[in-house]
C-alpha cells in the first residue's frame, strides 16, 4: 500500500472529507464519459452512486469504531452491491423495435464498488478501478466498435409499406449474395393506420459488401420506410 495514504485510513474529519471528495471526483470523471456518450445514467448519477456507496462504508466503520455496534460491518456494503444490480437493471429499456438501450448495469454496479472501496480507505483499489473503468470505456469501446464494424453477421430492422417492398428487399439480398439466417415479420402498433409492417433480419455478409453499404442500399429500395442496425 502507498504510505502517502496511511494518515487518512482512520476515521477522522480529514479522512472523511477526503474519502467523500475523492469518491465524488471518481464518480464524476466516469460519469462525464457516460454523459458525453449520452447514456441514461450520466454525470450526476455516477457521482451520487459513488458518493452514497462511500458514505455507506463510512457509516459501517463509524458504527463499529465509535458507537461500538458490534455487527457485521460488511452488511450495508452488501446491500449496496445487491441494490445496484436492481437499479442498474431498471435503466435497461427495450424499444418497440425490440432494441435494447441504456445497458449501463455493469458501469453503475462497478462505480458503486469504487465508492465502497474509497469509503473503506482502500484508496489505491478505488483509484485503480476507476482508471480501469475509463480505460474500458474509452479504449476498449473503440476495439468493440471496430469488431462490430467488421463482423460478418448483422441484424437489420426494416420498416416497409407492403409485401412488394419486402420482396424487393429480399431480392436485393439475393443479388448481393447475402445469406438470410433468420427473418421475423411483425406489425407496428399503429400499422392499422398506415398499413406498415416491419421485419427483423439476421444477415451474414460477404467480403464484398459492408454493413454501411447494405443499409444505404436497403434505404433506397422502393417501399422501405426505415432501416436500422440493431
Amino acid at each position: 500500500m502507498l504510505p502517502v495514504f496511511d494518515g487518512l485510513r482512520n476515521i477522522t474529519l480529514a479522512s472523511v472529507a477526503f474519502r467523500l471528495i475523492l469518491s465524488t471526483l471518481c464518480g464524476g470523471i466516469v460519469g462525464m464519459e457516460r454523459e458525453f456518450k449520452r447514456r441514461s445514467a450520466g454525470f450526476r448519477t455516477h457521482i451520487l452512486i459513488c458518493l452514497g456507496a462511500a458514505m455507506t462504508t463510512l457509516t459501517s466503520e463509524f458504527w463499529l469504531v465509535y458507537m461500538r455496534y458490534y455487527l457485521d460491518a460488511a452488511r450495508l456494503g452488501a446491500g449496496v452491491v445487491a441494490g445496484m444490480g436492481f437499479i442498474g437493471a431498471g435503466t435497461i429499456i427495450v424499444t418497440r423495435r425490440q432494441r435494447v438501450k441504456g445497458l449501463t448495469t455493469a458501469g453503475l454496479w462497478t462505480i458503486a464498488i469504487v465508492g465502497l472501496a474509497i469509503g473503506a480507505g482502500f484508496y489505491e483499489g478505488g483509484l485503480l478501478t476507476a482508471g480501469l473503468i475509463l480505460l474500458a470505456e474509452l479504449l476498449f469501446s473503440k476495439i468493440e466498435y471496430h469488431i462490430m464494424a467488421t463482423a460478418p453477421e448483422i441484424n437489420l430492422f426494416v420498416e416497409y409499406k407492403d409485401r412488394s417492398a419486402l420482396d424487393r428487399v429480399l431480392k436485393l439480398y439475393r443479388d448481393k449474395l447475402i445469406k438470410v439466417s433468420n427473418m421475423e415479420i411483425t406489425r407496428q402498433p399503429d400499422s392499422r393506420k398506415n398499413n406498415a409492417a416491419c421485419a427483423l433480419f439476421t444477415l451474414r455478409l460477404n467480403r464484398h459488401c459492408s454493413a454501411g453499404t447494405l443499409i444505404s442500399d436497403v434505404c433506397t429500395t422502393d417501399g422501405v420506410l426505415n432501416v436500422e442496425e440493431i
